[in-house]
């Protein structure tokens, strides 16, 4: 959108994080975005450190916003939605909210006739390496998830799923850099078991998961064919494959995504 402009409501780590990196990619100039944030020196950090505009008053955040983002608890959405009553005159801003477990319809319903996306980002959003999923509601047309999609793109990529699936996307990206976390740890401690310090095993634990992340990406191949490259017959590599099959990894991480994502169903209720 030529000329947008940006209003948040909520100053906290997703907002700031896709803050900086609009700012950094030249997506919106600073005078484009104005925050809606309560705390006073949170206020006074984010103009210090963005020279963006900030207010204590949600309804002046969005009131020349053509995109509203929607950055704050799911908690405490009902005392915010009437703040969203400040939008500008004439065509309604699009309303992109970041809110976890929050349904379309919801949303829609504090703003009857706006359009609005919905997105589900993870914690490496943060660093700029995170993945988001988004489901657009009904007066959301091309150029609003368009918009949605050139906003997102900043923190990391942009997938599109149905509105249903995104308990599915929360059970897996939004829950799954904790589980990538709890392997990073355990690869560590192996190599500690092992006689490495600890130091070296953290390290060697990161890089080794951030490196095969990377090789996958960049090759495109299929993990299992870079498991195959890796494992030559008799080998270290299939000794320890074999005791991870043996010990259930595989089946342990397809039920903790089920897991997240009945539990991500049952909090959206």
């Amino acid at each position: 959108m030529a000329d947008a402009k940006l209003g948040v409501i909520g100053g906290g780590m997703m907002g700031e994080a896709l803050i900086s990196r609009l700012l950094d990619q030249g997506v919106f100039g600073p005078e484009a975005i104005t925050i809606g944030e309560p705390g006073a020196d949170r206020r006074a950090y984010l103009q210090e450190t963005y020279g963006i505009g900030v207010t204590a008053s949600n309804q002046e955040a969005i009131a020349t916003a053509s995109v509203v983002l929607l950055a704050i608890k799911p908690q405490i959405l009902a005392k915010v939605a009437p703040n969203l009553a400040g939008a500008p005159a004439g065509d309604p801003p699009l309303l992109l909210s970041i809110l976890a477990g929050t349904p379309l319809a919801v949303l829609e319903g504090y703003v009857p006739g706006w359009p609005v996306v919905r997105a589900m980002p993870n914690t490496p959003a943060t660093v700029g390496a995170g993945v988001t999923a988004i489901a657009a509601g009904d007066q959301a047309g091309a150029d609003h998830v368009a918009e949605a999609r050139r906003i997102l793109a900043s923190v990391g990529d942009v997938v599109e799923v149905p509105e249903y699936l995104m308990d599915a996307v929360t059970g897996l990206s939004g829950s799954g850099p904790a589980y990538v976390a709890l392997m990073v740890e355990a690869l560590a401690d192996g190599g500690v078991a092992a006689g490495l310090p600890r130091a070296i095993a953290s390290r060697l634990a990161l890089q080794t998961v951030r490196g095969t992340a990377e090789l996958l990406h960049t090759t495109q191949l299929h993990p299992a064919q870079l498991k195959d490259r890796v494992t030559s017959p008799g080998g270290t590599t299939i000794a320890g494959v074999a005791e991870l099959e043996a010990a259930g990894l595989r089946s342990a991480l397809i039920r903790a995504v089920q897991a997240a994502c009945r539990r991500s169903q049952e909090l959206g209720r």
